[in-house]
């Protein structure tokens, strides 16, 4: 199925959907060395520093909870290992 054309160029699904993982990807990269610091700092932030309610940090602290969760279910409960034991 084709996108209609903008700006000259046709997106397609495939090449939407290679474009999600991209974010996808770099998302993960970018907040595995963030998202401790991350979901410790911002309770911090708000509840002892007065900082303002913002729903784009919520929703990033959020994706960096998910990721500690998935983090802690391969490790501990999946036992999934990414090195080789050689």
């Amino acid at each position: 199925m084709k996108i209609p054309k903008k700006g000259g160029i046709i997106f397609s699904k495939e090449s939407i959907l290679k474009e999600f993982r991209h974010i996808y990807g770099t998302g993960i990269l970018f907040f595995y060395y963030l998202k401790w610091p991350y979901v410790l700092g911002l309770p911090v932030l708000y509840f002892y520093l007065d900082y303002k309610n913002n729903w784009v940090l919520n929703i990033l602290w959020l994706y960096c909870l998910i990721l500690i969760l998935k983090d802690i279910y391969m490790k501990f409960i999946a036992k999934k290992n990414y090195c080789d034991k050689n």
